[in-house]
């Protein structure tokens, strides 16, 4: 895995977690991507580096504004190529497989063409 492609599938997993559980924990983000605790916690002190998260009182990992903000980025990208994959005809398992790959090689100008075009043709 591209170090890049590692440290957003990071971001958008500790944001999901937060949506769902209201918190993440490490080892909740492990579990989440079959991760060992120790890989998660190197990755942890990688992205504390960056200023992408902090750690809180209990251990629960918080993203800073920087990291909210690229997470979400990831997080969007995700729900378009999702979008455009089932508007072509994959199921939902297919398009997520698909989206989680693509969502870190696909360029913002190709991005930008996509959401707009789902914009033309989504009924309001």
């Amino acid at each position: 895995m591209r170090h890049k492609e590692s440290e957003e599938m990071y971001l958008e997993t500790i944001l999901l977690l937060q949506k769902k559980n209201g918190y993440a924990r490490c080892v909740d983000i492990a579990t989440k991507l079959g991760y060992s605790k120790a890989s998660v916690s190197r990755a942890m002190k990688l992205l504390s580096s960056k200023n992408y998260i902090t750690l809180g009182k209990h251990s629960e990992v918080l993203l800073t504004d920087i990291g909210q903000a690229q997470a979400e980025k990831v997080y969007e990208t995700h729900r378009i190529i999702m979008d455009l994959l089932m508007l072509l005809g994959a199921d939902k398992t297919l398009a997520e497989e698909n989206a989680c790959r693509i969502e870190h090689v696909i360029s913002d100008e190709l991005l930008k063409l996509i959401k707009k075009h789902l914009t033309n043709i989504k009924p309001c």
